[in-house]
């Protein structure tokens, strides 16, 4: 695996067991960030974060039964990622330093640093990492996942007859409405997997299915969360998958102080679960809270 790039470039080493990663930034640039991705995305979901931050290394991996990822085996599972995390930070130097996550990849991070508080300096939550609220009626052992998620989990039993007809899924889709761009289209190409007219999304519904039941708080989560020393700072957008209801409630994260008392929370106006990413609106507060030092 090479994980030294001058720009965005997609690689894996050629041993079985190795994520895929884009290295954003300089090779010199010293410990680099790491920036993890949602459950059906990929690592060039930090495209426009990692432009506003030129002078910032930034590895972005492809998780296991993800994009150039989704030949990995599983079992899944948040703490399967974030074993596999930490041997790619160790892969690269090892020590502590900033650890992005967005959606579930906020989980993945908490589980991460759980695990290896040795190379966690701090954690920056992008709507997301802090138990989801289960549906009315509905018990975690017993969820829909993929009706949660609404298209980014119906598009895996779908097929394209080419490139352009996945970007035309994606331009329809409610996040996106006002918000299409280069970096979208970076994202949603990095996604397809086959050849035509059979295009697929790469990831691995299974993966999709057994990470998405961890986010609901599971007791070995919640100790995870009483766990954390180094700060943690999550951003929270006001509206959810569909551009309609948010992830998180109004307050909803107050609760948390009693497991994270450090917890330091940061609203970002005008922003949906992925435009909070994608958007340089949101990016720029994600880039902000990225670049220690500032």
């Amino acid at each position: 695996m090479t994980v030294d790039r001058p720009q965005a470039r997609d690689g894996a080493d050629a041993v079985a067991q190795t994520l895929a990663v884009t290295a954003f930034g300089p090779s010199s640039d010293g410990d680099a960030v790491l920036a993890i991705h949602g459950i059906t995305a990929n690592g060039r979901a930090w495209d426009t974060v990692a432009a506003l931050l030129p002078s910032r290394r930034i590895l972005a991996p492809d998780l296991r039964g993800r994009a150039r990822s989704n030949a990995l085996p599983g079992p899944y599972g948040l703490r399967r990622h974030a074993e596999d995390l930490a041997v790619l930070v160790d892969a690269d130097g090892g020590g502590a330093r900033t650890i992005l996550g967005h959606s579930m990849g906020a989980f993945v991070a908490v589980a991460l640093a759980a695990a290896r508080p040795d190379l966690v300096a701090r954690l920056v939550l992008v709507d997301g990492g802090f138990p989801l609220a289960l549906p009315e009626g509905a018990s975690a052992d017993a969820l829909d996942i993929a009706a949660l998620l609404g298209p980014a989990a119906q598009r895996l039993s779908m097929e394209f007859a080419d490139e352009g007809a996945y970007l035309d899924f994606w331009r329809i889709h409610p996040a996106f409405a006002r918000d299409w761009s280069p970096a979208v289209e970076t994202y949603a190409r990095h996604d397809l997997d086959g050849s035509a007219p059979h295009l697929r999304s790469s990831t691995v519904a299974a993966a999709m299915l057994q990470d998405g039941g961890e986010l609901y708080g599971p007791d070995w989560y919640l100790d995870a969360l009483r766990g954390l020393r180094m700060p943690v700072t999550v951003l929270r957008a006001p509206r959810g998958l569909l551009d309609a209801d948010p992830l998180y409630t109004p307050g909803a994260l107050e609760q948390f102080r009693a497991l994270v008392p450090q917890l330091r929370i940061v609203e970002v106006p005008d922003v949906n679960h992925y435009t909070i990413l994608f958007a340089e609106r949101g990016a720029a507060r994600v880039a902000a809270e990225a670049d220690t030092r500032h």
